[in-house]
């Protein structure tokens, strides 16, 4: 059964991939929100952070479905960021982020929760050369088929966020993937987490793909100029020999993000952002994210001069 009702819209969500970069940031913005939250861990996952919030801790694994049937007692609603794919050695396409996706599926339909919001991929749709994003379409069609009352979020790829990426904006890189004057979609995983959390109670949203980006799409040339413009030095991007984020993929993963390369290249990858202005306003601009991004990396970005 479904959680109690409590006051006003409060409510308790279970929060499956919680120590990740969005899951922890959606932890933080639920808690803000005041509700309950309660984060679903795996043993042996590093914890310390979120033993710092108001969460309660709940051990349980998207492959073990009795563990996730008894952390959805008395739950309102059910978030999951979680991807297992390329994060841990043992983690699989077909063991987490498919038979995994669907136990939680399968045990929040059986909770009967009033909310499942699930965080896929940008154009998931049209990727179906890509492994790991046509997965994230599976998916939300499969609760879609349950009948579940569920909210997709299709957030574009991450701007901050990540060391990698971090330490790539400190040595004044724009890192990324396929030709570099190919515009795509971008988005800081922290405007991600405020939607998702949004999506929990907003009544509109159910059993809509909701696609999150900046304002416009950007090639990396057109990031480094922004970067330049607003940190005071030069951004450009990295020599072909530089450090990879890839060097340690396997070669199935590696096979993946090449397609996802090629992907990338196509155009395609660029968010319609008319749902997400509409259900959790306001779309981030390129500058305005850039400028956090900046500060992140200890780069404060210039002032505008006033006229």
């Amino acid at each position: 059964m479904a959680g109690q009702q409590r006051s006003g819209n409060r409510k308790r969500v279970l929060v499956v991939g919680s120590t990740g970069v969005v899951g922890s940031r959606v932890v933080d913005h639920l808690l803000r929100a005041g509700h309950d939250v309660q984060a679903l861990v795996r043993k042996g996952s590093d914890v310390s952070a979120l033993r710092t919030k108001k969460a309660l801790l709940i051990e349980g694994d998207l492959t073990i479905p009795d563990s996730l049937r008894r952390a959805l007692q008395g739950v309102d609603a059910v978030v999951t960021t979680a991807q297992g794919y390329a994060r841990r050695p043992t983690d699989s396409l077909e063991a987490v982020d498919d038979e995994g996706n669907r136990n939680l599926a399968d045990a929040a339909s059986e909770a009967a929760v009033s909310r499942f919001v699930f965080l896929s991929i940008l154009k998931c749709d049209l990727a179906v050369d890509v492994p790991h994003f046509y997965q994230k379409k599976r998916i939300e069609d499969y609760l879609a088929k349950k009948g579940i009352p569920f909210v997709a979020l299709r957030p574009g790829a991450f701007l901050g966020g990540n060391p990698w990426m971090r330490d790539s904006f400190a040595r004044g890189e724009i890192p990324g993937l396929g030709p570099e004057n190919v515009p795509w979609t971008y988005i800081h995983p922290d405007d991600v987490a405020r939607s998702v959390a949004a999506a929990v109670d907003h009544p509109g949203v159910v059993h809509q793909r909701v696609e999150l980006g900046m304002d416009r799409a950007v090639s990396r040339v057109e990031l480094a100029e922004v970067f330049s413009a607003l940190s005071g030095r030069e951004f450009r991007l990295p020599a072909p020999a530089g450090p990879s984020p890839w060097a340690n993929l396997s070669e199935r993963q590696l096979h993946d993000f090449m397609a996802m390369a090629k992907f990338f290249a196509t155009g395609q990858y660029v968010a319609d952002t008319t749902l997400q202005a509409r259900f959790f306003p306001p779309v981030p601009t390129v500058e305005g994210t850039v400028a956090r991004v900046l500060e992140e990396v200890g780069l404060a970005p210039s002032r505008p001069k006033r006229d």
